[in-house]
């Protein structure tokens, strides 16, 4: 698509959402690698300007934005009621859909593509990197707050937008015919990488049979809780608002704080060269460990907080085979930026994952302590 193009089709969905005001211009937004995203400000009656959030959902990714948009709409109304209940700002702290001008929670342009629109969150930031604990820790406390608040949510009702998300043995199973195909002849380089998987193949398999057997629950989980995915108030400092809720589905609570502790917990880069600077910082897996459960506030049963170290180490092996696996597929899921960089990834994954097997009696008696202090 041209550029021309693209203009095009971007003021066909302004055009279509029902935003108040006098339309002013709109410009690129955010740092996201899935949906485009644009700010969009519009002149009210008064002069002022209010700001709105424009989105393109990428269709290639979420094959049916139409689910995902009624797991979204389903969400947002049931937080908005929590949140109201509680004495709570709606339009601060949760995500607000913007309706087409027919009604709709999505606009479909004139070849095919997906939009829709929020509220702009006024005074608020969302952080790439954890620059601070502080701040570490108010994410933890968010994303634990968004647990509590839709525990209650009949996680019956949501659709699987991606099936098998965070289905760790299904994972492997690919990785599995990935290297039997070996199309690219990339196994033989990585057969250290290899062995490493299929030593722990079995422990894949853990957190799955403890959902079918009953003993974990199904909820709604966020499947993506990296930092910036949390609106942090300017003023305050204080976490205010999930974002980014397209992988909203039924899943684990564990893999939710697993995901977190494997973005933000380590001390090295996603895809760093240098293993020796991979580690699992035990005072941010501390600090984490006490913001989630405390905003959680008694929601998760025992089973749930006693695996939460396995939904660490877990979300960090599945993420490290999903690299594997693209590198062994010739790299055609993940961006890449430099020969390897898949492989490095994957490295730098197997390398925290060794760290927290170091680490795991440590990491059992922080789970221990907290559960027992916040009891």
């Amino acid at each position: 698509m041209t550029r021309k193009e693209q203009c095009s089709k971007i003021n066909e969905a302004i055009e279509n959402i029902n935003f108040l005001g006098k339309y002013i211009e709109y410009t690129l937004c955010g740092s996201g690698h899935i949906n485009d995203t644009f700010l969009v400000n519009f002149e009210q009656n008064n002069g002022k300007i209010k700001k709105y959030i424009l989105q393109r959902i990428n269709h290639n990714i979420f094959k049916n934005p139409l689910m995902v948009m009624e797991n979204i709409s389903g969400v947002t109304l049931f937080l908005k009621y929590k949140i109201k209940e509680s004495g709570g700002d709606i339009d601060r702290e949760t995500l607000n859909i913007i309706k087409t001008k027919d009604g709709n929670n999505f606009f479909k342009d004139s070849i095919g593509s997906y939009w829709r629109g929020y509220k702009f969150i006024e005074n608020a930031t969302s952080f790439d990197k954890v620059e601070k604990p502080e701040i570490f820790y108010e994410s933890a406390l968010t994303f634990g707050h968004f647990q509590n608040l839709l525990s209650e949510y009949d996680v019956s009702t949501l659709y699987e937008t991606i099936p098998d998300f965070h289905n760790t043995p299904v994972r492997i199973e690919s990785f599995k015919i990935a290297m039997a195909e070996d199309k690219f002849q990339r196994a033989k380089k990585v057969e250290k990488e290899i062995e490493f998987v299929m030593e722990r193949e079995k422990e894949t398999h853990i957190l799955m049979d403890m959902l079918r057997s009953g003993m974990l629950h199904l909820r709604v989980t966020h499947n993506d809780t990296k930092l910036s995915n949390i609106m942090m108030d300017n003023e305050s400092g204080k976490g205010i608002c999930i974002i980014d809720l397209d992988t909203i589905m039924p899943g684990l609570s564990v893999n939710d704080f697993g995901d977190s502790i494997r973005f933000g917990a380590n001390t090295g880069d996603e895809d760093e060269i240098d293993l020796s600077k991979v580690n699992l910082d035990m005072n941010l897996f501390e600090i984490y460990t006490r913001g989630f459960l405390e905003g959680c506030k008694g929601s998760l049963i025992d089973n749930e907080i006693d695996m939460l170290p396995m939904g660490a180490k877990m979300m960090t092996l599945e993420c490290g085979i999903r690299f594997l696996t693209d590198y062994l597929n010739g790299d055609n899921y993940f961006k890449i930026h430099r020969s390897d960089h898949n492989l490095d990834r994957a490295r730098a994954q197997f390398k925290l994952v060794y760290d927290m097997e170091k680490k795991w009696m440590d990491m059992k008696k922080v789970i221990e302590n907290y559960r027992n202090i916040l009891k």
